[in-house]
């Protein structure tokens, strides 16, 4: 007798990313070391609308691993992150598992940790998709349309800002000194992945050191 897939299992096997129809042409467009660019999907993502200094704020930042009190700013650990996006608004980004639909839990432990107070979870899951932009020419890449000072001693790793890259609205977090992570909305996917393949074309000449 065939075994019966689980509910999550079904799921899996159905979805399509944003850009998984680009991961051939990320994959043959990338020079190791020099510029990469992948998809990360699927990653669980919540909007959270709570006030950090209130007791529900406390409670909610206790199930992330704090909540950042700056623009710029990313609190958490290595699998569960979140980032500022106003003085009240944030975004929880965490790995697949975490999303309650695979049997994680995050969801519903940051309503119950928001309770009835003032304040908001939303599961954004599918609102955006994943970028991973690495290596040494990675930042003059994202430099060939970002307004922002990416300087290393401006941008530093570990911020994460609103911005715009080829007129898309994104956030853009610097996650090590050669990396960023890009989070466009599911819609723009395909038109930003193609654009960024095209600006890391001229670093994959064998000229480009």
């Amino acid at each position: 007798m065939a075994e019966t897939a689980t509910p999550a299992e079904t799921v899996s096997r159905a979805r399509r990313s944003p850009a998984q129809h680009l991961a051939e042409a990320f994959t043959s467009g990338s020079v190791p070391g020099t510029v990469t660019l992948t998809e990360i999907p699927y990653q669980a993502m919540v909007g959270i609308r709570v006030d950090r200094t209130s007791d529900a704020g406390a409670r909610v930042a206790s199930v992330v691993g704090g909540l950042p009190a700056a623009c710029g700013e990313v609190t958490g650990n290595d699998s569960v992150n979140t980032l500022w996006l106003g003085p009240t608004e944030f975004l929880v980004v965490a790995p697949e598992e975490a999303h309650d639909s695979l049997g994680g839990s995050l969801g519903s432990d940051l309503t119950t940790a928001l309770g009835n107070d003032a304040g908001q979870v939303v599961d954004l899951s599918a609102n955006r998709t994943t970028f991973e932009l690495s290596g040494s020419h990675a930042r003059a890449v994202l430099e060939k349309t970002c307004s922002l000072d990416l300087h290393p001693r401006v941008f530093k790793p570990g911020t994460a800002v609103s911005t715009e890259l080829a007129h898309i609205p994104v956030m853009l977090w610097k996650t090590s000194e050669d990396s960023y992570r890009i989070f466009p909305r599911a819609s723009f996917a395909d038109f930003l992945g193609r654009w960024l393949l095209d600006a890391m074309r001229e670093y994959a000449s064998p000229e480009v050191p």
